[in-house]
């Protein structure tokens, strides 16, 4: 407890701290190499599990991030020994018999600071609601952006956003005219572009509403997250504002998250997502997105958890779309997605 303590106290916002310990399943075996002579030997000592160690952590200020196990097969076995332990140790089941567990923690930091705010919203035929999304943003922080990032849209979207700034002189709002294709082509244009210290993703159809967006910076400017994302599953949902094939598509992907994050993430699909710009930067700079992808989801909450963010799920509510038609399709949409799960799959798990 006291070296946590201590480690604390020499702990900054961004430092990562990460623990190494061996698996309780392989004590004795551990125990017998040491006494043959094949490892250094090691004094009896209480074993202590990772949920122990964690309490021990969160009472000395310090938050976990993330657990994990590997190494299933620790002595060098040509060939054999590679593929067990890149691949099969790292499946349901063999992944409790490896010997190392690991966990990666950060301090708790409580000031609260002041920060300025970009909402990017990627709008493709919306037109009808651009002055709503305007109308009802609420200020956040020190000051805030609007950024449309227009998708080449057909119903007079680009007109109506460029009447809306006229109007609403008062808002700092910035149109981008989308050359790529995609959602996460658009989102990435507006953070690219964005002044804010804080990034946050507000879908055109508003089916989260602007007025839910004050509680996640609440979240990121408090230290309580450095990730922040909307979960539709917590409120009720108004009328049928999701069809019962996405609810099963959601839940499918949640079981498979829980995997490969190590933690549980009801609503991976949610395009409403908050984070640091110079968190995304630094994700975008070190290549933890997936390429070809389309909708931005995946490559956001795989790039946070690479970069050791700290992921936080927030309750939204979620209503039901009044103007416009959903940019995804059942089959193609979900084909891709599964895609770029397992893209996701062999940078977190198999990499």
């Amino acid at each position: 407890h006291k070296v946590f303590e201590v480690i604390r106290m020499a702990c900054h916002k961004n430092t990562r701290i990460i623990i190494h310990y061996h698996n309780y399943f392989w004590e004795p075996i551990l125990s017998l190499v040491g006494k043959l002579g094949l490892k250094e030997p090691q004094p009896v000592q209480n074993w202590l599990t990772l949920d122990d160690i964690s309490n021990f952590l969160y009472v000395a200020g310090i938050d976990v991030i993330r657990k994990g196990k590997e190494l299933l097969l620790p002595i060098n076995i040509p060939i054999l020994s590679s593929f067990f332990n890149k691949y099969v140790a790292r499946l349901p089941l063999f992944w409790h018999l490896c010997l190392l567990q690991y966990m990666v923690a950060r301090p708790v930091m409580h000031e609260k600071q002041d920060l300025s705010v970009s909402v990017i919203i990627p709008v493709r035929n919306e037109k009808g609601n651009v002055e709503r999304a305007v109308a009802s943003m609420p200020n956040i922080g020190k000051h805030i952006e609007i950024i449309f990032v227009e998708g080449n849209s057909t119903d007079g979207t680009k007109e109506e956003i460029e009447r809306v700034i006229s109007r609403y002189k008062n808002k700092d709002i910035k149109l981008f005219v989308q050359k790529g294709r995609g959602k996460w082509d658009a989102v990435m244009l507006g953070f690219d572009n964005a002044s804010g210290d804080v990034v946050m993703i507000c879908d055109g159809d508003l089916t989260i509403p602007p007025e839910d967006l004050p509680k996640f910076y609440d979240i990121i400017t408090s230290g309580k997250g450095e990730f922040v994302n909307a979960s539709r599953f917590v409120y009720q949902m108004e009328g049928h504002a999701m069809p019962f094939a996405n609810k099963v598509v959601n839940k499918f992907f949640s079981i498979v998250f829980k995997w490969l994050l190590g933690q549980r993430l009801t609503d991976t699909l949610c395009g409403t997502k908050v984070l640091l710009k110079l968190d995304y930067l630094e994700m975008k700079k070190q290549g933890y997105f997936l390429q070809e992808d389309r909708f931005g989801d995946f490559s956001l909450i795989f790039g946070a958890t690479r970069a050791n963010l700290k992921i936080i799920e927030v309750p939204s509510t979620y209503k039901v779309r009044t103007y416009g038609d959903t940019k995804i399709s059942g089959f193609v949409s979900g084909w891709l997605l599964l895609k770029m799960m397992f893209r996701g799959m062999k940078s977190l798990k198999f990499f």
